[in-house]
């Protein structure tokens, strides 16, 4: 067997996220992705290169690599769920003024085709359906280059006031 290693750094996410707090979500998010702020520690440990941030609408894209695998050869599970979840609440906070927060309270997720690293790179879609000012609820997708849908899933997040 032949041994392989990861590494990555991060910054410390607790900066960002007070800095966050003085921002609408979407500039935050788009501040994210320009640089300007550090990426939260789950988007190195992930992989996840890109992310794009309108309002309502988030996507993220994520090379698929054997450090993603499951013990039967293909992107776990908790991978898909993971991207599906950021993308969609990211999508919720995109909308939110400054003094709003949200979680996640509820995720569903349904496979549809296994993943593996011939894939490349995949792109994950979070979409806002409706945002009320307790709750907002989103779908996303995860799809190859040409489009064809892997997972797709559907939440719910509360909203509060900071």
């Amino acid at each position: 067997m032949s041994s392989r290693s990861r590494t990555f750094t991060w910054e410390d996410p607790k900066a960002s996220a007070l800095k966050g707090q003085t921002m609408s979500g979407l500039d935050y998010l788009k501040a994210m992705s320009t640089g300007e702020l550090p990426p939260p520690p789950i988007f190195h440990l992930l992989g996840i290169a890109t992310m794009i941030a309108n309002e309502g609408l988030v996507t993220m894209e994520l090379p698929i690599g054997e450090y993603h695998y499951n013990p039967i050869g293909s992107v776990h599970g908790g991978v898909a769920a993971t991207i599906l979840d950021s993308v969609m609440g990211c999508a919720v906070h995109s909308l939110l003024p400054v003094g709003r927060a949200y979680s996640t309270l509820e995720i569903k997720i349904n496979y549809l085709r296994p993943m593996t690293e011939a894939l490349g790179t995949v792109i994950a879609e979070g979409r806002v359906i409706n945002a009320g000012r307790k709750a907002a609820f989103a779908e996303g997708k995860l799809v190859d280059a040409r489009g064809k849908i892997y997972a797709t899933g559907s939440t719910t997040c509360a909203i509060w006031d900071i």
